[in-house]
């Protein structure tokens, strides 16, 4: 049987908890969750369980890329980084300006670097034939978009708020809105992919994939800052995203899942 939101909560109390006395207790603070996460069913069907697979580069230097993704047909363009100018009409829902910098753990820019988003649209609905979320479809936006950071480290999306969506957790979950991020940096194999979240969302304390970052400063790095001078007049409201790469402000990386 399923557990209830309440059981999931007591659960994500108790790993808080766990968490904090840990760190009391002279354990230094983590910006990464465990890879198994209890409250977060799935993840313990998806961590590693035995070592790590080595790919024999020097034998065949090109097998990494048989398993790496691959996207695009052409260059990045103009348009990519709006997701709402993709179609033929105008999606529905909220129009929002989503930009910031790519950095490293000095604060220094990550130039020229790949950065791919994906996302539900309005309704809390994915573009994708295995998403079964009975609610609408929106013909004009398929929720996916990228970009190129500038010399600045800067990015910028224009597309629609996303809405909450159910999932199979536990009876009752719902995911806060939320934007996939892809981060690539010189190669495929440097792939990185994170989650942006919007303030003030009261599924926070219920969703068990944002809870697993039990560190509570780096749980709030992973949501995004509205800032009304981003917003566009009359076309878009602001929110600003800064993503780290390493060190102990990093942004958490869904690494293992």
């Amino acid at each position: 049987m399923a557990a209830t939101q309440r059981e999931i909560d007591r659960e994500i109390a108790r790993e808080r908890e766990a968490y904090e006395q840990a760190v009391a207790g002279g354990v230094p603070r983590a910006a990464h969750p465990d890879r198994n996460y209890p409250p977060y069913r799935s993840s313990a069907l998806r961590h590693p369980r035995q070592p790590l697979v080595q790919v024999a580069l020097r034998q065949d230097p090109e097998a990494v890329e048989l398993a790496s993704p691959a996207f695009g047909r052409a260059d990045v363009t103009e348009l990519d980084h709006d997701l709402t100018r993709r179609h033929q009409g105008e999606p529905l829902g909220e129009r929002i300006t989503v930009s910031g910098r790519l950095l490293d753990r000095s604060g220094r820019p990550v130039r020229g670097q790949l950065v791919e988003i994906w996302q539900a649209n309005a309704a809390g609905r994915y573009a994708h034939q295995r998403d079964r979320h009975p609610a609408p479809l929106d013909p004009n936006f398929t929720g996916v978009g990228r970009t190129l950071t500038g010399d600045d480290g800067g990015y910028t999306f224009t597309t629609i708020k996303p809405g909450a969506y159910p999932w199979r957790n536990h009876t009752g979950a719902w995911r806060p809105a939320h934007i996939h991020f892809s981060l690539f940096g010189t190669a495929f194999t440097q792939r990185l992919i994170t989650q942006m979240y919007f303030p003030g969302d009261p599924l926070f304390r219920h969703d068990p994939i944002l809870q697993s970052v039990t560190d509570a400063p780096a749980r709030q790095r992973l949501v995004a800052r509205y800032d009304h001078g981003r917003s566009v007049p009359e076309w878009s409201l602001g929110y600003h995203w800064d993503i780290v790469l390493d060190g102990p402000t990093a942004t958490w990386i869904e690494e293992g899942r």
